[in-house]
């Protein structure tokens, strides 16, 4: 399944899926592994594990060391033969994750922009100096 990560607000759903899989797969008792693309801005990853510009990285509980999924990137701390490296994927380089033992997991839209797009002018949105539109409701028969 691939999910689109804007519905128009904005605001990325992929850090909230994210999450929601990897709490599902540690209490089925399966094992959380996400794809990343290490070409992305802001990726720290051993670079000599990369291998064609992607990575694989195993974020179960018991995996990782001081593991946070944050609203715009993944952190934590792992060994990558026998030694400690601090990884840190931004989230709009995060590709996918999946459950090692079945395959089973989700697969994120790939031409996700960086930030969010700028709001499109007649959209509902804050107007100027912070304060909000009202909404406007039409009789549709």
């Amino acid at each position: 399944m691939t999910v689109s990560d804007d519905a128009g607000t904005g605001l990325s759903r992929r850090p909230y899926l994210l999450r929601a899989m990897h709490e599902w797969m540690g209490d089925a008792g399966l094992t959380p592994h996400i794809i990343v693309d290490a070409g992305r801005s802001g990726v720290e990853v051993p670079n000599a594990f990369v291998k064609d510009g992607k990575i694989v990285l195993n974020v179960s509980v018991n995996a990782t060391q001081r593991l946070q999924l944050l609203n715009h990137a993944i952190e934590f701390d792992a060994r990558f033969a026998g030694v400690v490296h601090h990884v840190r994927v931004p989230m709009a380089a995060v590709l996918g994750i999946y459950a090692r033992e079945t395959g089973e997991g989700m697969v994120f839209n790939e031409n996700e922009p960086d930030s969010p797009p700028p709001a499109e002018a007649g959209t509902a949105g804050p107007a100027v100096k912070g304060e909000m539109r009202r909404a406007k409701l039409t009789v549709v028969k």
